[in-house]
C-alpha cells in the first residue's frame, strides 16, 4: 500500500496491508514546520487514530487549517476540565461561552482564585505530561442520553429528544473524565502542551496558540468591546429562551419561531435606534462602520440611515468598494494573485479627498466601482453636504485609521458590526462566529452570485487571513458594537445551505470541510417557512427576499 503525503512534495510511504495515520506522521514529523493535529485523507478529515487500509493521499494539518485549531481547542477543553474535576470534584460545571481576549471564556460554578488557577495548570502540566489516551467510543443515542443524565447535561438530553435523525454520538474519554464531543480530538494528552489561564471578570480565559503564530501562546489581549458583545447576545439569548441549540430546536418543534424571529428583529431594530441616539449626541459628522465578511453590513448601514433620518440628519452612504483602485494600478498578494482584500487596493488618497471636500461643503463626484469594467465610473453621483447631513461609510477597512487619519476624532463615531453567536450545542460545545458567517456567505454566494459552495470554502481561508490582518487589529478602535446574529438564523440557512454542502463529492477538496459543517448541522432542526422574516431584517441579505439590499 501507498500513502502519499501531500504536504511534502507526494513523498511515497509504503506499507503493509494497514497502518495507523500515527504512524505516518512519526516518519515525517521532523520534516513539518509545526506540530500536527489532525489529517485530511482523501479529501476527508481524520483523526490522527484512523487506520487507513488502503492507497491514500494524505496532508498533515497543523494549527493554520481552521479543523485542526478547533481539534486542538476541543482536546484543551476536555484537559481543562479533567484537570478541574480532579482538583475541585465532578460537581463543579464548566460553561465554554465565546472566544475573548485570544483565549475562551470559561465560566463555572467555581469561584476560582489565582492559587485555584496556578493548581489547575500545574495539574494540566502533569496530565500532558503523561501523555494519557484520548480514548473516542460510539454510544447509541439511549447510551448517550443516559449519559447525560448521569452528568446532568439536561441541554444535551433535550437536544437529543430533538433530533430524529441521530443514532449514535460520540464520547470521548480521559481515564475516569468521560465527555461529549461533536468534532475529532488527538490521541492523547501528549499533543496539548502549549495554553494559559487568565482571570477574567466572573470567569476565565482559558488561552490557546492562533493560527497566525501556531507555535506559542500570544500575548492577552484586552477585548472589553468584545465581551460587552457577548455579554449583550447572552442576555438577548435569555430573553428568547434560546440559549442552547435544544431550545431553538424545540422552538421550531412547537410552531414558537415566529415569536423568537419578531423578537429578535425588535432587539436589532432598538440597538441600532440606540446607536442613531449616539450619533446625535456626539455630533458626528462621519460615521464609519466595519466588520468581517458577511457580518451583515449593508443591511445594518442602511438601516442605521434610516433611523439617523428619524432622529433629523440626512446621510450620505458611501462604500470603500466605490474606491478600489484603477486596472492599471491594481496590486498583487504574496501568491503573485490580484489584490482586493488589503487597504493597499484602496485609493485611499481619492476617498480621504473626497471625504475632506464634503465636509468643506464642496460639490464631489462620488465614483462607483464597476467589476465588470473592472474601474471607477463617474458622473451618477454629483453631490455636496446638505445642512444636518452626514457621511455614513461601510466597508473592511472604515476604520483603519489610513482612511480617515486627517479627519478629526471628535468628528467620527465607529462602529464594528459582527455575529456574535449566543447559542451553544451544549456547556462546552459551541457555535463559533466564523463559523455562522461562512454559512451565511456560502448561502449568498450560491443565490446571488452563482457561486458553488466549493468556490465559498476554497476562497475562505484566504478571506480569514485577511480579517486577522485588515480587519480584527482595529476592532478595539469602534464606538460601539454591533450583533447582527439572529438567533434564529442557523435554523434558517440550515434549509439553504445543508443540500449545497451535501453536493460535495469525496474526490473534491472542499469535501472535508463540507461535511465539517454538515458534522454540527445536524444537530439543527431547519425552519422550512421563513416567511415571516421581516423584509429588512439582516438576514434577508443572505437568504433574499430584502426590500435593502437587493
Amino acid at each position: 500500500m501507498k500513502a502519499i503525503i501531500k504536504n511534502l512534495n507526494n513523498r511515497v510511504i509504503e506499507f503493509e496491508d494497514r497502518i495507523r495515520v500515527e504512524d505516518l506522521l512519526v516518519q515525517v514529523k521532523d520534516e513539518l514546520p509545526y506540530p500536527i493535529y489532525l489529517a485530511k485523507l482523501d479529501n476527508a478529515y481524520r483523526a490522527l487514530t484512523h487506520i487507513t487500509e488502503h492507497d491514500c493521499v494524505i496532508e498533515f494539518l497543523d494549527l493554520r487549517n481552521q479543523e485542526a485549531w478547533l481539534v486542538y481547542q476541543n482536546s484543551l477543553i476536555l484537559v481543562f476540565i479533567k484537570a478541574v474535576h480532579d482538583l475541585f470534584g465532578k460537581k463543579t460545571w464548566i460553561t465554554v461561552n465565546n472566544s475573548l481576549n485570544k483565549g475562551l471564556f470559561i465560566t463555572s460554578n467555581h469561584k476560582f482564585s489565582e492559587e485555584d488557577i496556578q493548581a489547575v495548570l500545574r495539574r494540566m502540566d502533569e496530565i500532558a505530561a503523561a501523555d494519557l489516551p484520548i480514548v473516542k467510543e460510539h454510544l447509541t443515542k439511549e447510551g448517550a442520553s443516559i449519559l447525560a443524565r448521569k452528568q446532568k447535561l439536561s441541554e444535551v438530553n433535550k437536544l437529543l429528544d430533538s433530533i430524529t435523525n441521530i443514532d449514535d454520538i460520540e464520547i470521548y474519554s480521559l481515564e475516569d473524565e468521560i465527555q461529549i464531543f461533536y468534532n475529532l480530538l488527538v490521541p492523547s494528552t501528549g499533543y496539548v502542551r502549549l495554553y494559559d489561564i487568565n482571570m477574567y471578570k466572573n470567569g476565565l480565559i482559558l488561552r490557546y496558540p492562533h493560527p497566525g503564530n501556531p507555535d506559542e501562546v500570544g500575548e492577552y489581549e484586552e477585548q472589553e468591546l468584545l465581551y460587552s458583545a457577548f455579554s449583550e447576545a447572552t442576555k438577548w439569548g435569555q430573553l428568547t429562551n434560546v440559549n442552547f441549540v435544544c431550545d431553538l430546536n424545540e422552538k421550531i418543534i412547537y410552531e414558537d419561531a415566529a415569536e423568537i424571529v419578531l423578537m429578535q428583529e425588535a432587539l436589532h431594530e432598538k440597538k441600532i435606534s440606540d446607536i442613531a441616539d449616539m450619533i446625535l449626541e456626539k455630533k458626528a459628522r462621519v460615521v464609519l462602520i466595519c466588520g468581517p465578511s458577511s457580518s451583515g453590513k449593508t443591511t445594518f448601514a442602511k438601516r442605521l440611515c434610516i433611523q439617523l433620518s428619524v432622529n433629523g440628519l440626512k446621510t450620505l452612504y458611501m462604500g470603500t468598494d466605490d474606491y478600489y483602485k484603477e486596472y492599471s494600478e491594481r496590486v498583487y498578494d504574496e501568491n503573485g494573485e490580484v489584490d482586493l482584500e488589503s487597504i493597499r487596493a484602496i485609493d485611499t488618497v481619492k476617498f480621504m479627498n473626497d471625504i475632506n471636500a464634503l465636509l468643506r461643503g464642496e460639490e464631489v463626484d462620488l465614483p462607483r466601482y464597476d467589476f465588470s469594467i473592472p474601474g471607477k465610473v463617474y458622473g451618477e453621483r454629483i453631490t455636496r453636504l446638505k445642512p444636518n447631513q452626514i457621511i455614513v461609510v461601510e466597508g473592511i477597512h472604515a476604520m483603519n485609521r489610513e482612511l480617515t487619519f486627517d479627519i478629526p476624532e471628535e468628528d467620527k463615531f465607529k462602529i464594528y458590526i459582527s455575529p456574535f453567536t449566543p447559542i451553544s450545542i451544549d456547556h462546552h460545545n459551541r457555535i463559533s462566529s466564523t463559523d455562522a458567517r461562512m454559512l451565511r456567505r456560502l448561502v449568498r454566494d450560491h443565490k446571488f452570485r452563482s457561486a458553488p459552495a466549493q468556490r465559498t470554502i476554497a476562497m475562505w481561508p484566504k478571506v480569514r487571513s485577511s480579517e486577522d490582518i485588515n480587519i480584527f487589529p482595529y476592532n478595539a478602535e469602534a464606538d460601539v458594537f454591533f450583533n447582527s446574529n439572529c438567533i434564529y438564523e442557523l435554523s434558517v440557512l440550515k434549509k439553504y445551505a445543508e443540500p449545497l454542502l451535501k453536493r460535495i463529492k469525496r474526490n473534491e477538496p472542499e469535501y472535508g470541510e463540507a461535511q465539517r459543517m454538515l458534522s454540527f448541522l445536524k444537530y439543527i432542526d431547519p425552519l422550512y417557512d421563513d416567511s415571516y422574516i421581516p423584509n429588512n431584517s439582516i438576514i434577508r441579505e443572505f437568504i433574499g427576499g430584502s426590500v435593502i439590499v437587493k
